[in-house]
């Protein structure tokens, strides 16, 4: 086991935290891992932040044969930290490793490297209410390989930055445009796993509507170009009533882990969720829309376009699902009520 000194575990890192935005800072250590043919990864290391070296003909760089996951530390008010649901990454980047031809560490060897670079950055973590240490996990193909085919080699990669909100307006009410050229995803490929060419094909899309004002974009499935997929990178959910209706994972949408967190929090506040095929005309109809994702936890929607038709919710303001949501599932990653669900690890 890598030790560090208590210097950099004692203090917090001095640093604007009040105006913490969502970019990379850099910070102390990060983990690495290597995995040879024989399917095993070495024990892993903390070194220190900065450049890695790849093979020009590495299989991430060639064939884009890589994963990541995305998780956040949050410090509670007794300066202790908390990770949410770490395990369950672990269980993501193992079915996202099988469909891309790449072994991946077991989940005891995913959390505790989740666990090390923690507390190795410790320092990074903000302080209660400013924001989170938002970990990033990388799976690639860093073997070299010129023809077709699985890397020989793979390395398993956290590093770590501490981050404020997503969305420039927090939680405030975002403006999507549906997209209805563009696909992020079809049936068959790999929409559902966290493979790092689902992310690079929306940033066209992404750009345009960013260019004309919106905040990003909401995608429909490929075929029938009228159900609701999800967001570049977000689930998304409709409230209508006392239903709160969200696209069923079949193969084109990414199951996340907030999503799930959501859903599993929604009905036990006694609200009726349903999985399965949603509408953009139900979306247009709705009483409220809200995006959830790691990154962003609960993004209040404020508006849709749909083929130059806008739909406003709520008058621009957060809704009150996504408020109750939002406070329900952020008030108990912090630590700040109790951990009904078992959901929060936390770290001495």
């Amino acid at each position: 086991m890598w030790s560090f000194s208590s210097k950099q575990t004692s203090e917090i890192a001095d640093m604007d935290w009040e105006n913490l935005g969502f970019g990379i800072v850099q910070t102390d250590y990060m983990y690495i891992a290597k995995c040879g043919t024989d399917g095993n990864f070495t024990e892993g290391e903390m070194v220190p932040f900065g450049p890695i070296a790849l093979n020009p003909s590495s299989g991430v760089l060639n064939y884009g044969q890589g994963l990541f996951e995305g998780l956040k530390a949050y410090r509670k008010p007794d300066g202790s930290i908390l990770l949410f649901r770490p395990e369950e990454n672990a269980l993501r980047m193992q079915t996202g490793a099988e469909r891309m031809c790449m072994p991946a560490p077991s989940v005891e060897q995913f959390v505790d490297a989740v666990k090390q670079t923690v507390l190795a950055n410790k320092r990074w973590v903000p302080p209660t209410g400013k924001g989170s240490l938002y970990l990033r996990p990388l799976l690639m193909g860093s073997g070299a390989v010129l023809g077709l085919a699985p890397a020989p080699e793979y390395t398993f990669l956290i590093f770590v930055s501490p981050v404020g909100n997503y969305f420039k307006e927090g939680l405030a009410p975002i403006n999507l445009i549906v997209e209805d050229k563009f696909h992020r995803a079809t049936p068959g490929g790999t929409g559902s796993v966290k493979t790092i060419g689902n992310y690079a094909s929306v940033l066209m899309a992404q750009k345009i509507a960013k260019e004309k004002g919106y905040s990003d974009v909401l995608y429909l499935d490929a075929v029938h170009k009228k159900y609701l997929e999800e967001v570049s990178s977000c689930n998304i959910f409709v409230v209508k009533g006392n239903v709160i209706s969200t696209p069923a994972i079949k193969g084109t949408i990414l199951p996340g882990i907030t999503r799930k967190s959501i859903i599993d929090v929604a009905v036990s506040k006694g609200f009726q969720v349903e999985e399965r095929l949603v509408s953009v005309d139900e979306l247009l109809d709705a009483d409220e829309v809200f995006c959830t994702g790691t990154a962003v936890v609960v993004s209040p929607v404020g508006s849709i376009t749909y083929q130059g038709k806008r739909v406003e919710y709520g008058h621009q303001s957060v809704g009150v699902v996504s408020q109750q949501l939002y406070t329900s599932l952020t008030s108990l990653q912090m630590g700040q009520t109790e951990d009904w669900m078992g959901w929060t690890m936390q770290l001495n």
